[in-house]
């Protein structure tokens, strides 16, 4: 049976999650080139490995969950999809090789090595001077299944990456939701036009800067990762449906350092009543400002300035309190764990989180605010279980996995949730 996506929030009871187990092409990287594929580091493999089972294996105990790489391999099964695929990577990565030989792979093989990559063989000269390792790059930041495509209601947006090195995963994501016989959607791309709607080359939109408050309220950071662009394509899709009125909340992000790179990286929702910040970027960089732009009867009707999101979504009907990544008595700790995703919670259900265990400020702040802190082995293990409490956060290691710059939240691609009552 088919399973429709719904996304009308950030916490409802998780029902559908899309998640990438780090392989092979986390390693296939160097202090080299680590930059240009958008780490700040290299990563341990076997460490990471144990640190995402951890991860799985809560979400397992919660929800449904789907591996990216079996999705994929599923529906490179049809001939059809699997040319119509390939093509559209060669296209966009301008890679100039015969497809037929990668036609005639089988789907395990070739699931395999769009995300993992392709050793370039020094076969001729020209191949021997080659400085690249790879025919086809690796997809080093899959396992961020967040950005590369993200629930809004009843439809998907496929993500459009601000770097080349990740547009690949907008492909075989938006592939798999438009073909895999699991999933009932319809997808919206950036860069395929709509109706009336064309694409604009300057768009550009990534899941951790997207965030559904309620299915007329969302929350878009716009900085180096998406475009004010990217933003008014959501807003001319928005103005399609005459008949609801809609609010979307920015946030300007700054550009460095590179921790800043998402709004869920200062920002998330985590129950009906709180909200983690990092407050020096929410409260205190008022340079940076926040905007309501709200849309009713086919068009923008009002865009208004507030000092801070909170403001913002109070104005709007949500009286968060605020709790704050590294607790609030040292900017030091603030900085330290906001560098390692303090703000990045994953809710999978109101007042329910994931997170990281390794932020132990951040943990204790939310420990006072009425969030019993349990141990995502513990959970996994069977010795407890997420339902015996109304407020938690389980903690998982991640001492590996942040540094590849992002959290629990970074890691998982929610498509379907429970309504909130609000």
């Amino acid at each position: 049976m088919k399973i429709k996506s719904c996304i009308n929030s950030e916490i409802g009871v998780l029902e559908g999650v899309i998640i990438h187990e780090p392989g092979p092409e986390v390693e296939n990287m160097t202090p080299d080139n680590a930059e240009r594929a958008l780490y700040s580091d290299i990563l341990n493999l076997s460490v990471a490995s144990q640190e995402f089972y951890q991860l799985k294996g809560v979400l397992d105990k919660i929800s449904k969950t789907f591996e990216v790489k079996t999705l994929l391999q599923e529906i490179l099964e049809d001939e059809y999809i699997k040319e119509k695929l390939l093509k559209e990577v060669f296209i966009r990565e301008e890679f100039n090789e015969e497809i037929e030989k990668f036609i005639s792979e089988p789907a395990e093989s070739l699931a395999r090595q769009l995300i993992e990559g392709i050793v370039l063989k020094k076969d001729n000269l020209t191949k021997y001077l080659n400085q690249e390792r790879f025919l086809l790059k690796p997809l080093h930041n899959l396992f961020f299944t967040r950005d590369a495509s993200m629930g809004i209601n009843d439809k998907i947006i496929i993500g459009r990456m601000a770097n080349l090195v990740r547009e690949r995963e907008s492909i075989i994501m938006e592939n798999i939701f438009n073909n895999h016989p699991l999933f009932d959607t319809k997808t919206i791309n950036p860069l395929k036009p709509s109706g009336n709607i064309n694409p604009d080359i300057k768009s550009t939109i990534e899941g951790g800067d997207f965030q559904v408050a309620r299915e007329d309220v969302f929350l878009v950071g716009t900085g180096v990762r998406t475009s004010s662009q990217g933003i008014d394509f959501l807003i001319e899709n928005l103005k399609q449906n005459t008949n609801k009125k809609y609010h979307i909340i920015v946030k300007e992000l700054p550009h460095t350092p590179e921790s800043f790179i998402h709004l869920d990286m200062v920002f998330t929702i985590l129950d009906v009543d709180t909200c983690m910040i990092y407050e020096p970027v929410i409260y205190r960089l008022n340079r940076f400002r926040t905007i309501i732009l709200t849309i009713e009867g086919g068009k923008v009707s009002e865009i208004k300035e507030y000092a801070n999101i909170p403001e913002a979504l109070k104005k709007l009907g949500f009286d968060l309190k605020p709790v704050s990544c590294g607790g609030s008595d040292d900017t030091w700790i603030q900085e330290r764990e906001q560098w390692h995703s303090g703000a990045n919670f994953f809710a999978f259900a109101p007042g329910k989180l994931i997170g990281y265990e390794r932020n132990i400020h951040t943990i204790e702040e939310l420990n006072k605010n009425g969030f019993e802190v349990i141990k995502a082995n513990d959970i996994i293990s069977g010795e407890v279980h997420p339902d015996n409490y109304k407020k938690c956060i389980v903690t998982i290691e991640g001492s590996e996995l942040a540094r590849g710059g992002g959290g629990a939240r970074c890691m998982t691609m929610p498509f379907r949730r429970a309504e909130v009552n609000w």
